[in-house]
Order: structure tokens, then C-alpha cells, then sequence
């Protein structure tokens, strides 16, 4: 069936905007760009940037998102804020009849994401979290490449992001912004979707906190054991005690190895060292919200699911748990 027999849907489609930075920046460019869309309300954390934002986009501003998902004209609602709101703003959207499109994660908590799944099922309505993580050029270099080192066994990705001052923002905001590995769910979700279901994970974080609500960095390392006997270790850090930036990605495999870091990539095996092609990671805002579009509209297949991406965070929540009490938790 397709979407447009599904949805029943007019062009363009009407849709809300819920935040003002720089994923809801994005976002607006692509919609205004799409003959098949109108952005019609933005609403946003304060009165002047919402306006401003507003003005820049021909919509029009609103006070808060509860007024925003209420609004009778429109077909479509995207939540680009915190993540500690995500939930409660896509169910009540889906409640008041509006698609829904949101940035990772779908909620901290995977009990409020299986609800807002079956509530989606239930009065027909889009429910698309967005991981263009999926869509970039290291990860599809990733895919293309990984037959060629054999069955791989060994993964380690790291994501260093030194800042100094640390901002004042929600995302060094424990419970604005969750767990690392919950708030960051792509760098869990791009393994599971290269290597498959998880049987074990366990964790070692550490915090700076400051006097202030915020801390000023945090540092995670999770272990994950795959079922299929992979062993990959993940670490996610950010904030003032950093001082270089690291995006390492290797995958080792009987037959070789792949080694990635930042925007170069190579295929690894014996004395051989072949680059590969990573590509850009500009536009995949315009691509994902695009293939979104195509979706509501000509009913084409998406390239993720919430069901996918509830499993990641199941996983994230797990980790979660392995850090708090030390212990191995197994991912049922």
C-alpha cells in the first residue's frame, strides 16, 4: 500500500517545527526548499529566538510546544529540542493526529518509546526517528568494505570532543540531555546495525561535576558482546579535560582490518593499505528530511525503523544499568 492510499494526505503538507537550533535550522532550509511542504508554526525555548527564527522562515511563532502540537492545520510535527522533552512531545502529537518526526533518541526511557510506537500503530500516523548516522559517508564506507576483511570480531569507536569553558547547555545537562550512551544513542545504534543483536554489555563512566547543575565533562566506555561473538568497545567523551579531538573506527576481521579516523579510511590486509572513500557528511539533514517526505507522500521505504532504533535503546538503557551498579547486564 502506499503512504499517500495510507495517510491521506493534501499538498503541501503543513508542518510544525519544534526547536530553534541548528538540526531545526536544517530542517526549516529543507522545508522551505520542498514544493510539497509549508512550515507553517516554529516553537522554541525563548520568545526572541523563536520569533526571530519564525521571521527568517515566513512561519509563525508559538509560545510553547503544547500550543504548537495543538494547532488544527497542521499534518506534520518535527521535534528537533532536548531530548529529555522528546517523549512527551511526540505523544502528544500522535494524540492530537499529527505525524511525527524526531531526532534520536525517541525518549530516554524505552518503556515511553514502545508506547509511543504502539500509540503511532494505533491512529495511523507516522512515527520516523531520525538517524542520519546511517546515512553518512564513514558508515556506508563501513558497509561497503566490511565483506572484505571476513567475519570481523573485534570493534573499537571513539568519539572525543574536547570543549573549554564547557557550555552552559542542555547537552552537559544530566537529565536534559540522559545517559551519555542514551543522549548519543547513534554511536550504540551504528554498531547494532553493522553487527546485529547484543548478549552483553558493561560500562565504566566518570563525571566532572562543577557547582552548577551542568558538569563540565563526562567520560563513558561501554563493552559490548554481540551473539554473534564480536567484542566491541565504545567511548564517548566531551568537555573541558580534553584537550584533541579523536574519531577513531577500526573493525577487525580474520582477513583484515578497517581503520577510520575523521574523514580518512583505510582497508587493512598484511602489508596491503588500500584507502577508502568516506565522502561528506554535509546535506544528510536535506537527504533524511527529503526521504521523510517520500515517504509520507509516495510511500516509499525508509531507511530505518522505531523498532530498530528502540532496540539501540534498550541496549543504551543497558548500559545505563552497567554503569550504575557495576555489573554485567544481559540484553534480553
Amino acid at each position: 500500500m502506499s503512504a499517500s492510499a495510507r495517510f491521506s494526505l493534501s499538498i503541501p503538507l503543513k508542518v510544525g517545527l519544534v526547536g530553534t537550533g541548528y538540526a531545526a535550522k536544517l530542517r526549516a532550509e529543507t522545508l522551505q526548499s520542498d514544493p510539497r511542504t509549508q512550515l507553517v508554526a516554529v516553537a522554541g525555548n525563548t520568545p526572541e529566538r523563536t520569533e526571530s527564527f519564525a521571521q527568517t522562515y515566513q512561519a509563525a511563532a508559538v509560545l510553547g510546544w503544547q500550543q504548537l502540537v495543538q494547532r488544527p492545520d497542521l499534518d506534520l510535527v518535527i521535534i528537533c529540542t532536548i531530548n529529555s522533552e522528546h517523549g512527551a512531545i511526540a505523544h502528544a502529537a500522535l494524540s492530537s493526529g499529527k505525524h511525527v518526526v524526531v531526532e534520536y533518541p525517541l525518549s530516554l526511557h524505552p518503556w515511553q518509546a514502545e508506547e509511543l510506537i504502539s500509540l503511532a500503530a494505533n491512529v495511523n500516523k507516522l512515527l520516523h526517528v531520525e538517524h542520519i548516522e546511517l546515512l553518512g559517508g564513514l558508515h556506508q564506507a563501513l558497509r561497503r568494505n566490511l565483506a572484505a576483511i571476513g567475519a570481523p570480531f573485534y570493534a573499537r569507536y571513539s568519539t572525543i570532543n574536547p570543549q573549554k569553558p564547557a557550555p552552559h547547555k542542555w547537552t552537559y545537562h544530566p537529565t536534559q540531555f540522559g545517559f551519555p550512551f542514551v543522549g548519543a544513542l547513534s554511536r550504540l545504534h551504528r554498531l547494532i546495525d553493522l553487527f546485529g543483536k547484543v548478549a552483553t554489555v558493561s560500562c565504566e563512566s566518570r563525571f566532572w561535576e562543577s557547582e552548577s547543575e551542568y558538569y563540565t565533562a563526562c567520560l563513558c566506555t561501554a563493552k559490548l558482546r554481540f551473539t554473534s561473538g564480536l567484542i566491541a568497545e565504545v567511548t564517548y567523551g566531551k568537555g573541558e579535560v580534553f584537550s584533541q579531538a579523536a574519531r577513531p573506527f577500526e573493525v577487525y576481521g580474520e582477513n583484515g582490518c578497517l581503520m577510520f579516523n575523521g574523514d580518512e579510511g583505510y582497508l587493512v590486509q598484511g602489508e596491503e593499505k588500500t584507502p577508502i572513500d568516506v565522502g561528506s557528511r554535509r546535506g544528510l539533514f536535506a537527504k533524511e528530511t527529503k526521504m521523510v517526505l517520500d515517504h509520507l507522500i509516495e510511500g516509499t521505504a525508509l531507511y530505518v525503523t522505531p523498532d530498530v532504533s528502540l532496540y539501540a535503546l534498550k541496549v543504551a538503557d543497558g548500559v545505563r544499568r552497567a554503569s550504575e551498579t557495576g555489573k554485567i547486564i544481559e540484553i534480553l
